[in-house]
């Protein structure tokens, strides 16, 4: 962060940090997203698609509010799965506030249990918003709200649809009740602090989770090794890195159509993103049982 886009804006003006929380799938990142009115996470119809703290930054005229979405929180098996649960954990341990987000169209009591007692450990003001309205009848969120809030004192309750941007200002106006004053943090145009190349990859593995099926995308990681950038255009090479050589062939595909087609959407998401052309050159390799292996998760960025 440039320590010029830090200010004092004086006495009114609030600021803080803001966790978003929940199980796998619940929309997390889609509610980043609709807050921002930009992509800065990705979404897929699969769960733990998110594997990093991701800062989403939302300025208005007398706040800012900086969002961090993490990976689901749920009950791990594999090695990669605890280190996305403790990166989700460690993320918020430092917010002024939390937001528990639930999928009222598909609940999983023990994850939310499990959440709750993070939730009771970190000691936050914590804002429980009920995502997925749009799918259900009014008349069936009144006992999950009941439910719930025998479970924790909320200090709020917002039922919203992620999706469709619905409720969002009223979450804002909730969250801005419990932030302090504070200073600008980033300058007012910056929307996320993540840098270009973690950007690249999620958005790259994000086309891997859309179009790949069952287990193929959580066996890949995605590593920019080189990124050119003049006034016209911007040159990425990047590898896909899998677990074993079958998987390999998967994402090559015939002819090489699979990794042709993930490199298409991932450039024009890119293009609209940054407004000029890019090029992305996709390589594919073997890094045998990376997800098991602490050494290749630090070395993919997945674990510290």
């Amino acid at each position: 962060m440039d320590s010029d886009s830090i200010g004092d804006k004086g006495r009114g003006f609030k600021s803080g940090f803001v966790g978003i929380i929940g199980a796998p799938n619940v929309g997390k990142s889609t509610l980043l997203n609709a807050i921002l009115g930009e992509k800065v996470a990705i979404t897929t119809p699969k769960p733990q698609t998110t594997r990093t703290q991701i800062r989403g930054i939302l300025t208005g005229e007398n706040f800012q509010i900086v969002f961090v979405d993490t990976p689901g929180i749920h009950l791990p098996r594999k090695l990669l799965n605890k280190k996305l649960v403790e990166t989700a954990e460690k993320a918020v341990e430092d917010v002024d506030v939390l937001l528990f987000l639930v999928d009222v169209t598909n609940r999983n009591k023990k994850e939310e249990f499990a959440i709750i007692e993070l939730i009771k450990r970190l000691k936050k003001p914590v804002i429980l918003v009920l995502n997925k309205i749009d799918k259900v009848a009014k008349e069936n969120i009144l006992p999950i709200i009941d439910e719930m809030s025998k479970m924790y004192p909320f200090e709020a309750v917002i039922p919203i649809s992620a999706k469709y941007v619905d409720g969002i200002d009223r979450l804002i106006e909730e969250i801005l009740k419990l932030l302090p004053e504070g200073p600008q943090y980033y300058d007012a145009k910056t929307i996320t602090d993540q840098s270009k190349e973690t950007l690249i990859e999620e958005i790259i593995r994000e086309k891997i989770f859309l179009l790949a099926q069952q287990e193929i995308p959580y066996s890949t990681a995605v590593k920019v090794e080189e990124i050119e950038e003049d006034d016209n255009m911007i040159r990425i090479r990047a590898v896909i890195y899998v677990e074993r050589p079958s998987q390999k062939g998967i994402i090559i595909g015939k002819g090489g159509k699979f990794i042709k087609k993930v490199g298409t959407y991932a450039r024009l998401d890119l293009e609209h993103l940054w407004g000029k052309k890019v090029f992305i050159d996709l390589w594919v390799k073997v890094l045998k049982d990376w997800s098991k292996d602490e050494k290749q998760l630090r070395r993919l960025g997945l674990s510290t």
